[in-house]
């Protein structure tokens, strides 16, 4: 075996024995959209700061599957941390800008997630028997960015529902990438 391949090896152990990280953020973030699902926000201001922490999450989230990423996809989430976090920030900056905009900002991250999302499932759809789940997923978001970005009727409950829409997708992605990783692990252990 190559010096590389052992390398290599040891990298998929360590991101293989992080799959209950995964499933504990996974979860976390299924609770935070049940959270935003049942307040009924009124304002811009109030929607745009619960946007900024939400983004930032996501953004700290693709950070840390950096480790379990191959080097491609460590780029890919490197620059999607990097994007999420800035949006974060800008959320904050400017909360009481327009509808337009903040729907604008998130029919941008769910069109980005979702084909994300898409990208993971055919890539991994010989490797997990739930890829199919995570292209459903990915494709759902795909077309919530869609409809986001055409939507001009927004309301205040509508944008709630759009971030509640995004804690929810990275709750059950999460899920599915641990128990991905989980699999893993028990594959490198035979």
């Amino acid at each position: 075996m190559s010096m590389l391949a052992m390398e290599e090896r040891e990298v998929v152990e360590d991101a293989a024995g992080m799959w209950w990280m995964f499933l504990v953020t996974g979860i976390l973030w299924t609770l935070v959209s049940i959270i935003v699902f049942r307040f009924d926000y009124t304002s811009v201001t109030s929607v745009s700061i619960l946007f900024g922490i939400v983004a930032i999450f996501v953004g700290i989230n693709e950070f840390l599957r950096v480790g379990a990423s191959s080097t491609g996809w460590r780029i890919f989430h490197i620059l999607f941390g990097i994007l999420f976090i800035g949006v974060g920030i800008v959320a904050f900056i400017h909360p009481g800008d327009t509808f337009a905009a903040l729907a604008g900002v998130m029919s941008f991250l769910f069109v980005f997630m979702g084909l994300l999302d898409i990208m993971i499932a055919i890539a991994t759809r010989n490797e997990s028997p739930v890829w199919w789940l995570l292209l459903i997923i990915g494709i759902v978001e795909l077309l919530l960015g869609f409809w986001a970005a055409g939507y001009w009727g927004r309301k205040a409950i509508l944008l709630v529902a759009w971030v509640g829409a995004i804690c929810l997708a990275r709750g059950v992605t999460e899920i599915i990438f641990a128990f991905k990783l989980h699999g893993l692990k028990k594959r490198l252990a035979t």
